[in-house]
């Protein structure tokens, strides 16, 4: 079997898994968040961090054992803007709270019958391509250029400072997953969260290992949804001139193993706006979201499980500025009227 085909079968069943556990469990950071903010039992923060956990483990054993080379990834590159990162960040942060979910979260909504999330999909990947190759590219590419920062080599992702650091992290982050107050519904969240985190650590197998042809060179990537969503989209108009790429059978699966988990539980259900202010909420939230993706080189999925899991300092500032965005979103949303 051709390695392309490998390839995208692996993706659309990696998307398939995510989509039906998300469905599942919730799984969801915009919920953890606002749950943690308003002091609610918190299920979906925990299992974000033993999302990460798992992750952050896989990735390091795939590295250690020359499986996968994360260095050929975005998130480790030796030059950074040290001004869209966290930009980028803040905005997707501050647009997920006004759209009330991430680019994955809205997959999978958009697979139980939510037209809210089609919407809001649509407006995302649009806002993404506007900034990767569209009118705001030129603006974006001028300011990454006067804005790049070399990388130095750092301590904690090398030899035995490396281990010590995977080793701390994972321990803290299974300690706060295990300790944080829950609901009746923890143990499902948590087991979901350790799903997603496996899925993540497959993502990176099958696009660093199993796609690894020197003839035939594809990103060594793991989970990600901004341009994924993007490229879906020009692929259903592109087709015949365009090639089928992973992130695009991941997003197709993450809508049929939503569709198909939705179904069979009996969750199936058509929902759309109630006010025409609500939309507007959620496009200008959209719209954050792909703008802020494409400066952050990623969402709160691809920054905040795959990034992280490499111990990349540029995926922590965008993660910083994420969680900064959500913050100042969720306690100061942009109304409309």
């Amino acid at each position: 079997m051709p390695t392309s085909t490998v390839v995208l079968s692996s993706g659309l069943l990696i998307g398939g898994l995510f989509g039906a556990t998300s469905q599942i469990s919730g799984f969801c950071l915009v919920r953890g968040l606002r749950q943690r903010w308003s002091l609610q039992p918190n299920d979906q923060l925990a299992a974000f961090a033993i999302a990460l956990a798992v992750a952050l483990l896989g990735t390091h054993l795939a590295y250690l054992g020359q499986w996968v080379d994360i260095t050929q990834s975005v998130y480790l590159q030796p030059t950074i803007s040290w001004l869209l990162l966290p930009l980028g960040g803040f905005l997707f942060g501050y647009g997920m709270m006004l759209a009330n979910s991430c680019g994955g979260r809205a997959l999978v909504l958009f697979g139980q019958g939510n037209l809210r999330s089609l919407f809001v999909l649509l407006v995302l990947g649009i806002s993404a391509y506007l900034t990767l190759t569209g009118v705001l590219a030129p603006l974006r590419l001028a300011l990454a250029q006067a804005t790049s920062l070399n990388m130095p080599a750092l301590p904690w992702q090398q030899g035995l400072m490396r281990h010590l650091s995977v080793a701390v992290l994972v321990l803290g982050l299974l300690l706060f997953a295990i300790r944080t107050p829950g609901s009746a519904h923890k143990t499902k969240a948590l087991a979901g969260g350790i799903m997603i985190g496996l899925l993540m650590v497959a993502a990176w197998f099958v696009t660093g290992w199993l796609g690894a042809d020197p003839f035939d060179p594809i990103p060594v990537v793991s989970l990600s949804f901004i341009l994924p969503i993007g490229d879906t989209i020009q692929y259903s108009m592109l087709a015949t001139g365009m090639e089928l790429r992973f992130g695009i059978t991941v997003v197709l699966g993450v809508i049929l193993g939503a569709l198909i988990s939705a179904l069979v539980r009996g969750q199936w259900q058509l929902q759309g706006f109630s006010t025409s202010t609500q939309m507007a909420r959620y496009a200008l939230g959209a719209v954050f979201m792909g703008i802020g993706g494409v400066l952050a080189l990623g969402c709160s999925i691809g920054q905040g499980l795959g990034g992280l899991s490499t111990l990349s300092l540029s995926s922590l500032i965008a993660c910083l500025g994420i969680l900064l965005g959500a913050r100042i979103g969720a306690k100061y949303p942009i109304t409309t009227n």
